[in-house]
């Protein structure tokens, strides 16, 4: 068995779709700037360092899903698609997805980043599986609040797991795994696979690989 795992932020795209679509509602004027910019900044800048706390910030990010009716949503998104997410998509990214297609088993996108807003990037890259954070619904609706364990750091594993079992597999069964990442956020993962590639990594990332003598490439 052979699976192939791609990050998406920074990853698969040349930025971060988290951050994206904040700024992206701060500009259609759904979100307040002056409330809401330099929150999204300090926790991006979180990110970044390897700081974030994780369920402060779904907490900022999820809040604005529970606002507004799921049409409404998805015709924002599809508009944030045009102009944002897909000036961010390489060629060479799509060759990379293409070419792990033709020889895995299953390719997986695995982000931190919530499934609302990464559908709609995994379906654009063909890709069918899709492990990331679940803004929890109720009654169609958006609560506001994450479902379960937030894809992000230690819980990408829980959550691989989970999908794992979900698709009838053990970490057992998989005779290979490669992992793309750009992230030291991502290195309880990175580890674990037995095929971590660093993609465009940054500056902590870049130094693990370099001693652990791991693949590093570029898709930009």
């Amino acid at each position: 068995m052979r699976i192939v795992l791609f990050d998406l932020d920074h990853t698969l795209i040349s930025g971060d779709s988290d951050f994206e679509w904040a700024q992206f509602l701060i500009g259609q004027g759904v979100l307040d700037r002056e409330v809401y910019e330099a929150r999204n900044q300090e926790f991006y800048d979180a990110y970044m360092a390897g700081t974030l706390d994780i369920y402060a910030f779904l907490d900022f990010q999820l809040k604005p899903l529970s606002r507004h009716g799921l049409a409404q949503l998805e015709d924002w998104h599809a508009l944030f698609m045009s102009q944002k997410i897909l000036p961010m998509i390489t060629s060479r990214a799509r060759e990379e997805v293409a070419q792990a297609k033709e020889t895995a088993d299953y390719v997986v996108m695995i982000t931190a980043t919530n499934c609302f807003v990464t559908g709609p990037i995994a379906r654009e890259f063909g890709i069918s599986h899709l492990i990331a954070t679940i803004p929890e619904k109720k009654n169609g609706n958006y609560t506001g609040q994450v479902d379960g364990v937030p894809c992000f750091r230690e819980g990408k594993i829980t959550r691989f797991h989970q999908w794992l079992e979900n698709q009838g597999l053990s970490w057992e069964s998989v005779n290979e795994c490669r992992f793309y990442s750009d992230s030291h956020n991502d290195l309880p993962l990175l580890k674990m696979v037995s095929e971590p590639v660093a993609v465009d990594p940054d500056t902590i990332l870049s130094e693990y690989a370099r001693r652990c003598q791991w693949p590093v490439i570029s898709l930009r």
